[in-house]
């Protein structure tokens, strides 16, 4: 079971001096650690269809995974030998540190005079699994019997670490030839997986796939594709990138300057 680094620590921002001895432990041996990726918003308008009604997508779920929920409930919910899914068995958790706070550690780090590029990646990952700003920000899981996958993106530590964004595929889409009944089952398994869409979360509300709570892109929609399924809430996304920018820049730790 992976630990959440959080529950490592007593105080985020204590001083710590990197240690070339501190090596990595069980808690991460499994895990893929990268830095934090350009973000892309879409803020286009949302249209309602004519006489839809807004629904609460915040209370749309992708097998029991809904938006805004914690990685430990998440974790709990599939690291279990009951799940239908499991985390796929290679880099089941990527771990990241946010680009304003690595630059941050990266400073530190030549502070001490630690240049070699090896030494120095190390000594940020060091730094930022003691202060709790490496955290885990998805989750790769599958189902073997059916090759169906979900994709969980979460938002770091400084806003709870919670689901920002669901990812499920399945191969409705896939195609396994070209003759007239590889179309025919292909329609068919796509007609199956549009059934239990609709049945699950009723009939789109803005255009032929997507649902919506509201005109405004920043809050919660799902959209659907042939099969797949998007729950995205990019205005949480947008609330963490803000707030470790916000409090990269009020820690950075520069030299004590007197004039």
């Amino acid at each position: 079971m992976l630990c959440h680094p959080q529950a490592l620590l007593a105080d985020d921002f204590d001083p710590f001096i990197y240690d070339a001895e501190y090596g990595d432990d069980a808690y991460f041996t499994d895990a893929n650690i990268s830095a934090s990726a350009p973000v892309e918003f879409n803020a286009a308008p949302i249209v309602l269809n004519q006489g839809a009604r807004l629904v609460n997508v915040n209370g749309f779920d992708i097998a029991g995974i809904y938006l805004g929920m914690p990685f430990e409930d998440v974790q709990a919910l599939f690291f279990t030998a009951s799940s239908i899914y499991a985390p796929r068995k290679k880099d089941s958790v990527t771990y990241t540190v946010s680009n304003d706070w690595k630059y941050n550690l990266d400073y530190e780090c030549r502070q001490q005079k630690i240049n070699i590029p090896a030494d120095l990646e190390k000594c940020i990952t060091s730094l930022a699994r003691k202060r709790g700003l490496l955290y885990p920000s998805e989750l790769h899981l599958v189902r073997e019997s059916t090759g169906e996958t979900i994709e969980v993106h979460f938002t770091s530590n400084a806003t709870d670490n919670t689901v920002w964004r669901v990812i499920y595929k399945n191969d409705a889409n896939s195609v396994e030839g070209s003759a007239e009944k590889f179309a025919n089952q292909r329609d068919k398994k796509i007609l199956a997986f549009w059934q239990g869409v609709l049945d699950k979360y009723g009939p789109p509300n803005s255009g032929e796939d997507r649902w919506i709570s509201n005109d405004n892109s920043f809050d919660p929609m799902m959209t659907a594709y042939f099969g797949m399924l998007d729950l995205v809430d990019q205005g949480r996304l947008a609330e963490d990138i803000a707030k470790n920018v916000s409090d990269a820049r009020e820690n950075f730790r520069a030299k004590p300057y007197a004039f």
